[in-house]
């Protein structure tokens, strides 16, 4: 049960716009890049009060997820240019591939998921991608 005026660390995070998504904060947790001064965080589940001096470390990525990692390393190591390109993402998930093909130059990425609303919000946003 929360406390009164507190809230889960993962919510917080998302709140004040420092993630795109709850999952994103809760890898960034795991991950032991979220602080409070020098007190590491380490449960996404875990209340904190909503002034809570917050900042992330060390980010590992830029993309949107770590299935970006993969393509992109992927794109490097077999020279492949998506530029102008239209491409397909099958189980998209929160855009990690489509991410990284977007900042490649495709012109067009379908992201495809049996799942709904995971889709991170800034490629929701992209008109370049179709859902």
């Amino acid at each position: 049960m929360s406390k009164p005026g507190k809230r889960r660390l993962d919510q917080v995070l998302v709140e004040r716009g420092l993630v795109e998504s709850r999952a994103r904060a809760q890898a960034l947790i795991m991950a032991g890049h979220v602080y409070s001064e020098t007190r590491r965080l380490d449960k996404a589940g875990q209340q904190v009060a909503p002034d809570l001096a917050i900042e992330i470390k060390g980010q590992e990525h830029p993309w949107v997820s770590r299935g970006g990692l993969k393509l992109a390393h992927g794109l490097d190591q077999f020279q492949i240019d998506p530029t102008g390109l239209t491409c397909l993402d099958v189980g998209a998930s929160t855009g990690g591939f489509s991410d990284v093909l977007l900042s490649h130059g495709a012109g067009k990425v379908y992201a495809v998921d049996v799942g709904h609303g995971q889709l991170a919000w800034k490629l929701r946003q992209d008109d370049r991608v179709v859902v």
